[in-house]
């Protein structure tokens, strides 16, 4: 663990050096990953749109034909929330609110269920693939207002990388939404790094199921979760330098 979050740091140093960067190439490199977290993300939960198609919706608001509403609608909700999340980390770099996280999910969500969207459940939920009960709805008020305490502490004592992949731990295994977690957990990792200077994380749909069963383990340790995070951190940090990299040559 330690030798890659090294190395992640010697990568972030290099990002760094391109700084600052041009607000036209950085509004291009922004876009750029609207679009990769956005379908990354919706595909790890089963969203049936290609990038491409999430491309298309995202910047022509045209609609896919024989793909589900639902499916364009949480296209478009993720990009809303990938925006607030900017704004946080701009805004606020040493905090994360209850409100913050209603927020993410409130944009997320609300085209898809109005009265759900931003409110925390009320109802048993499960989650798929694991042999573990979920939090009931009655406890989950108190464990979220647990968890911005434990957040607060645990910024202080731990490497951001690491941090960032607690966040998203600790939050999933509450599931405090009726749906959509994942993709809050997602935006609040990355929110997490974004305020600690780092770069996002995008894990691809190939790594479903080792993202799953990382998540499984680390109710009991959580090691192979925050290399499986570290592991996603510096392979977007390569394609951030090869960004970087192809603008210098045009």
């Amino acid at each position: 663990m330690i030798n890659i979050l090294n190395e992640i740091d010697q990568l972030q140093k290099e990002i760094n050096e391109y700084r600052p960067i041009d607000k036209y190439l950085l509004e291009q490199i922004k876009n750029y990953y609207r679009i990769g977290l956005t379908y990354t993300s919706n595909a790890l939960e089963g969203n049936s749109l290609t990038e491409t198609e999430t491309k298309i919706v995202l910047e022509d608001g045209i609609t896919i034909g024989g793909k589900p509403l639902k499916d364009h609608y949480e296209a478009v909700g993720h990009s809303e929330a990938f925006d607030f999340m900017h704004t946080m980390a701009r805004a606020k770099k040493n905090s994360i609110s209850e409100k913050d996280i209603k927020m993410l999910h409130r944009l997320f969500y609300h085209r898809i269920n109005n009265n759900e969207a931003g409110n925390y459940r009320t109802v048993r939920v499960f989650m798929q693939g694991s042999k573990y009960p979920l939090p009931l709805p009655e406890e989950v008020p108190d464990l979220m207002k647990e968890l911005i305490v434990k957040l607060d502490n645990l910024r202080k004592e731990k490497h951001p990388v690491e941090f960032a992949a607690l966040a998203h731990k600790m939050f999933v295994l509450i599931h405090p939404f009726i749906d959509g977690n994942g993709r809050v957990a997602r935006l609040l990792m990355n929110l997490s790094l974004l305020q600690n200077g780092y770069n996002i994380a995008i894990i691809p749909p190939v790594m479903r199921p080792d993202y799953i069963d990382a998540i499984e383990k680390a109710r009991e340790d959580d090691r192979s979760f925050i290399d499986l995070i570290a592991q996603m951190v510096r392979e977007t940090q390569k394609d951030y330098i090869r960004l970087f990299k192809l603008n210098e040559k045009i």
